[in-house]
């Protein structure tokens, strides 16, 4: 169990992030096509987990935002957008937005994503919802990188996964 914060309120989390070097647990989520996602899909590539609560929040959209504009700049990186929102809210967002270098992918279908991660919120005003992580994997499945952002209402520190993946 971790503790983070929602404007300052505690919250905390089903577990704990996976450590860096861990073997990541393998996720089945569901993709803006209803198709599902799993790790298993990115053998060979990176893969970036950007892990928030909701696109309807400005701190979330700007972080799918951000992680849209460095993916294009990556190679062999694949980023996927993780959280409880419906496939279809996922869609319309990424359509309004040019959203095309990220995966958007909803954890709504699987809880176990978010209690594998350890972010899966238990507890504060937005309890079933995820916490804001990034977790990086490797091309043979180990976590190079993660961080679990302490403040929800902060952005992660894009520079720090960048570098992780450079």
């Amino acid at each position: 169990m971790e503790t983070v914060y929602f404007k300052g309120t505690p919250c905390h989390t089903y577990g704990s992030l996976p450590q860096t070097g861990s073997e990541a647990p393998n996720f089945h989520l569901t993709g803006i096509k209803l198709d599902q996602i799993t790790l298993d899909n990115f053998k060979g590539k990176r893969v970036v987990l950007n892990i928030f609560p909701s696109l309807d929040t400005e701190v979330c959209a700007m972080s799918v935002r951000r992680f849209n504009v460095e993916a294009s700049k990556l190679d062999n990186v694949a980023v996927i957008c993780v959280s409880m929102d419906l496939p279809f809210a996922m869609a319309r967002f990424c359509t309004i937005n040019d959203i095309a270098n990220v995966i958007p992918a909803s954890a709504f279908r699987s809880p176990l994503f978010g209690q594998k991660y350890g972010v899966q919120l238990c507890d504060g005003p937005l309890a079933g919802l995820l916490s804001r992580a990034v977790v990086i994997i490797d091309t043979n499945g180990k976590v190079i990188y993660q961080q679990l952002v302490d403040e929800i209402t902060h952005e992660p520190d894009y520079e720090s996964a960048i570098s992780a993946l450079r």
